[in-house]
């Protein structure tokens, strides 16, 4: 079984993406959604958090997510100490995700910080999801809420573009879903070719 990973920047797509190989018939793994429900669920998870951000940051078991972004947007150490917490829990479900799906030919996952985890070596195969800088804000207005300025605050956070398209092996320009479908095809068909 081969791993692809599915990355790009925020409000690029990924998410629609990853829905068309899963329409196909393709196993896919969504670790922010993951993350999510972890963070909401697993007992010694939601302790570690609060350790870092105080017993308030929960909301009837529910994390304050905007306000969490909010704090580790401006603080790189409170970004790291939570990162630390996620992503092995993570792993570890993406581990067992793997198991079961193991004799597929491929399956793909979406995980937004590939390069700023240097995690790139543990894929077969890396696919870049791209759009225009200004779809992309409209995109996340409309998804998060969040102001421009916030927006533009996690688009810094994320590695440019520039540093880490090369070393992706397919590039896919998400600006209208009729052509994403055909580009998600051509992918899939590339992708059952190897061995």
């Amino acid at each position: 079984m081969k791993v692809i990973g599915l990355t790009g920047g925020i409000g690029s797509g990924k998410s629609s993406v990853l829905k068309i190989f899963k329409k196909i018939g393709i196993s896919t793994y969504n670790a922010d959604k993951s993350a999510k429900k972890l963070i909401n669920s697993d007992k010694k998870i939601i302790h570690s958090i609060k350790q870092i951000f105080g017993e308030d940051i929960y909301n009837e078991n529910k994390l304050n997510s905007k306000l969490v972004s909010k704090i580790v947007f401006n603080d790189n150490k409170k970004l790291n100490s939570l990162n630390s917490i996620i992503h092995p829990a993570v792993a570890k479900e993406f581990d067992n995700f793997c198991f079961k799906h193991k004799h597929e030919r491929y399956i793909v996952k979406e995980a937004a910080i590939i390069f700023e985890t240097k995690t790139e070596n543990l894929f077969d195969k890396i696919i870049y999801v791209r759009a225009p800088r200004e779809i992309r804000i409209d995109r996340v207005i409309q998804r998060d809420k969040l102001s421009r300025d916030d927006i533009l605050i996690r688009m810094q956070n994320q590695i440019s573009e520039t540093k880490i398209i090369d070393k992706c092996d397919f590039i896919i320009d998400n600006i209208n879903f009729t052509e994403l479908e055909e580009k998600v095809l051509e992918v899939h068909n590339t992708l059952i070719k190897l061995n």
